[in-house]
């Protein structure tokens, strides 16, 4: 088993990307998106073919850095724990951090409101100011069970390409981004608009659509905005909030 990184600077570099995730988890549990123990957040760790994932049976809102499981790009663990790793959260994590670079971090959820508008054959609509904002960096995955067979790793990361968010359909939802920040950001914004989707469509009244040209123009600018405001603003209101709520939570 490989222990914590023995360079000052790269157990620095872990120490912030374990604690990024760890707040991230609770942040999940926090806004209602966890699914019990179902779910899955993983960090890639910088320099190294291998990512933080949870341990398998802890709940999201007792997360903590140290808890975290490192594992390989086979899912072997690389570091001591009690737990075992979610198989389907290996398969679907690894399908995106071995094709995707840059995905420093990627949150998958089975939100009740995630799950009902990927059931939709229509998917998200672009009836609200968050579903223009992210609907054109979305895609989609068809279902194929539940994500233990490897052979899905190939379509998952098909599906995804360069998108950094995903529905899986009749399952939930996926981000992707280059920080914990980015992706936290980036599920936010989708699963609110997710929830206000479901909400605008059980009032079972006519509904406003805005002009295409608008919704373009929406969507570029979240996409030049997001990634800024996600590191700038809401991460350090993220850290701030946990001192308040979590103060044993390091800091």
């Amino acid at each position: 088993m490989k222990q914590c990184a023995a360079d000052p600077q790269e157990a620095e570099t872990e120490w912030a990307v374990r604690r990024d995730l760890a707040l991230c988890y609770r942040l999940v549990a926090l806004h209602g998106w966890d699914d019990l123990v179902a779910t899955h957040i993983s960090a890639r760790l910088p320099g190294r073919n291998s990512f933080l994932i949870n341990p398998f049976g802890m709940l999201f809102e007792e997360m903590t850095p140290e808890a975290l499981v490192e594992i390989d790009e086979d899912g072997n663990k690389l570091s001591e724990s009690p737990y075992e790793v979610n198989r389907a959260g290996f398969v679907i994590h690894s399908a995106v951090h071995a094709t995707r670079p840059k995905a420093g971090c990627v949150i998958h959820l089975h939100t009740k409101d995630g799950v009902a508008v990927s059931a939709m054959e229509a998917g998200l609509l672009p009836l609200n100011q968050g579903a223009m904002a992210v609907a054109a960096d979305l895609s989609f995955h068809e279902y194929e069970g539940a994500a233990t067979n490897l052979d899905e790793r190939e379509s998952l990361a098909r599906d995804l390409g360069d998108k950094r968010l995903m529905l899986l359909r009749n399952h939930g939802t996926l981000a992707v981004g280059t920080t914990v920040a980015e992706c936290f950001t980036y599920m936010y914004f989708l699963e609110t608009a997710c929830t206000t989707q479901v909400r605008t469509l059980s009032m079972n009244q006519p509904l406003h659509e805005a002009h295409a040209a608008v919704i373009e123009e929406v969507g570029l600018q979240a996409a030049a905005f997001f990634p800024g405001m996600a590191e700038k603003q809401v991460w350090p209101a993220m850290l701030l909030k946990a001192e308040r709520l979590w103060p044993d939570f390091p800091h």
